[in-house]
């Protein structure tokens, strides 16, 4: 005779198979991140001489404010190995909802401070560096780079993420 303990896991096991097939199972979602680091490229190609905007989006996913953003961009390794690849950032524009705006730098450390932070919850800021690939480039070589970032909320909490990497841009000859 079946006790009464194994005959209740066995009623429930089969109310969860049940509603497993019909589809009425709770679902495990996952949260996103805090905030999120994503990046674009205009073009996928260039040639020496010419150049690509790296668009770089941070998204507030909190119900707090980021107040501080600090961010790296460096090339990946295989980027460092093709010394004949030449290249430099050579513009920065924040895009705002009042329109475009310098940002305060271009190097290869503290990106973040051209967020324009403080930023609101479920909004976005967008900055785009111009890659500026050298006339007297190798070509036939892709330049990328990977980012690391940190930020702060207003409610005290701090989040990092990376690396997270750019879409590469082959340098292709004429």
């Amino acid at each position: 005779m079946r006790s009464p303990l194994k005959r209740r896991l066995g009623l429930a096991a089969a109310l969860a198979f049940v509603l497993a097939v019909f589809g009425l199972a709770p679902s495990a979602s996952a949260d996103p991140a805090p905030a999120a680091l994503t990046f674009a490229t205009d073009s996928s190609t260039t040639t020496p001489g010419g150049t690509v905007n790296l668009s770089m989006t941070i998204t507030n996913n909190k119900t707090y404010d980021i107040w501080f953003v600090y961010q790296t961009i460096d090339p990946t390794w295989l980027t460092t190995q093709r010394p004949d690849l030449k290249y430099s950032f050579t513009g920065c524009n924040l895009t705002t909802a009042a329109g475009s705006t310098p940002c305060s730098g271009t190097g290869p450390a503290n990106l973040g401070g051209n967020y324009g932070a403080t930023i609101p919850p479920g909004q976005s800021r967008t900055v785009t560096l111009t890659l500026k690939v050298a006339a007297d480039s190798g070509c036939n070589g892709n330049i990328g780079f990977y980012s690391y970032y940190y930020a702060e909320f207003s409610d005290s909490s701090n989040t990092n993420g990376g690396p997270v990497y750019t879409p590469e841009t082959r340098v292709l000859c004429s």
